[in-house]
């Protein structure tokens, strides 16, 4: 059986916009309602927004808190993974999304998108940082306009990257 596409949605904490919130919970509303499985880090802000807007959309959440305590996780993450790792958490999301879209963001965010472009991962930027100025390869990052293009990007490319994914060491049917 395959599985969901997981999309992690970064972005910042207390220092989200208006804007910015009421884009990343359209971005999570989206993501739940193409079957598809939000990955955060489980806060405030954008993270807290985007989970609001994927249980809205009847969707499943999964917050990787920096914490060691899952209480810290907000009210609409289902599954939160408590890390005790602060910020070298921002890797863990990485990682385990199968794409990444940045809505508005700070320098938690700029770390995540940091990781994505070492990883060789694209990242989805909806109002976030001005990339395209900092010499990043073109296919890395993509400027969208609207949640909706975010969201139907991400899942583009995370479904390739699924059917590209090959099991790891060890791995035995």
């Amino acid at each position: 059986m395959a599985r969901k596409p997981i999309i992690g949605v970064i972005g910042g904490g207390s220092t989200a916009s208006a804007d910015g919130l009421a884009l990343a919970e359209e971005v999570g509303f989206l993501i739940a309602r193409a079957d598809a499985v939000l990955i955060c880090g489980g806060l405030n802000g954008v993270m807290e927004a985007s989970a609001k807007g994927a249980k809205r959309g009847g969707g499943l959440t999964i917050g990787v808190l920096p914490t060691g305590n899952k209480a810290d996780a907000n009210s609409h993450i289902d599954l939160p993974i408590a890390t005790a790792m602060s910020t070298a958490r921002n890797l863990i999301i990485v990682r385990t999304a199968d794409a990444i879209i940045a809505v508005n963001g700070s320098y938690g965010t700029l770390s995540e998108m940091a990781h994505a472009f070492d990883l060789g991962k694209t990242v989805f930027g909806l109002r976030t940082w001005p990339i395209e100025k900092a010499g990043v390869e073109a296919k890395l990052f993509v400027s969208v306009a609207t949640p909706r293009e975010a969201v139907e990007r991400a899942l583009e490319y995370a479904r390739k990257a699924m059917i590209a994914e090959k099991p790891g060491p060890g791995f035995q049917k």
